[in-house]
């Protein structure tokens, strides 16, 4: 059971903030792991924030607060770009969400954690549900109905959803192969690369 922000309860839907959503989610170090075994692909900063909707200075402040920090390479210095994975731009557009509907900070740090922590498969069914006050999961329908039920005003984001807009928008961006620092254009970076070895000959 969970309390929502007016004290009222709701069965299922989970508080980020809460033990039992810490001790259903996956250690973080796995997923983190496992996303860095396959990230090959990564987004500089101005691509990322023109896929979350988000300024430069937005990216560089959370970046440098530590919400939201790139995964697949840090800056070290003003002569290195900071790359950012899939995933870092989906959490990116969900902060702003957050942000815009009035969520607090500490609230959004607690849902960025966990959004790290889940693995890929749970994030696309994943629901968060918030009245402006706290966070929840909600990974059914059930879920959502009883919290829309409680009589509070929520709003909810499908990060499903978010993740499906953020790949339209990043499949028209470039992207950069993390291990030959090659430029990637469009949604199959093969095409690219053949264009520029047909073009080079």
């Amino acid at each position: 059971m969970a309390i929502t922000g007016d004290g009222m309860a709701a069965e299922g839907a989970l508080p980020l903030h809460s033990a039992a959503a810490a001790n259903r989610a996956p250690a973080p170090a796995v997923a983190v792991s496992a996303d860095r075994e396959t990230q090959t692909i990564g987004y500089r900063g101005p691509t990322a924030c023109a896929a979350a909707g988000i300024t430069y200075r937005q990216l560089d402040y959370w970046a440098r607060t530590g919400l939201v920090e790139p995964s697949v390479r840090p800056a070290y210095g003003s002569r290195t770009q900071r790359l950012y994975s899939f995933r870092d731009v989906v959490v990116l557009k969900i902060v702003k969400r957050l942000l815009d509907t009035g969520v607090s900070l500490q609230n959004i740090r607690t849902a960025v954690q966990h959004l790290r922590a889940r693995e890929i498969a749970d994030l696309t069914r994943m629901t968060l549900m918030s009245d402006g006050a706290t966070v929840y999961e909600c990974t059914s329908p059930d879920q959502v109905v009883e919290l829309l039920q409680g009589g509070q005003g929520v709003f909810g984001i499908a990060v499903g959803v978010v993740w499906r807009d953020v790949e339209g928008a990043l499949s028209q961006l470039h992207a950069e192969r993390v291990d030959t620092g090659e430029t990637l254009v469009g949604k199959n970076p093969h095409d690219e690369l053949a264009r520029r070895r047909h073009r080079a000959v």
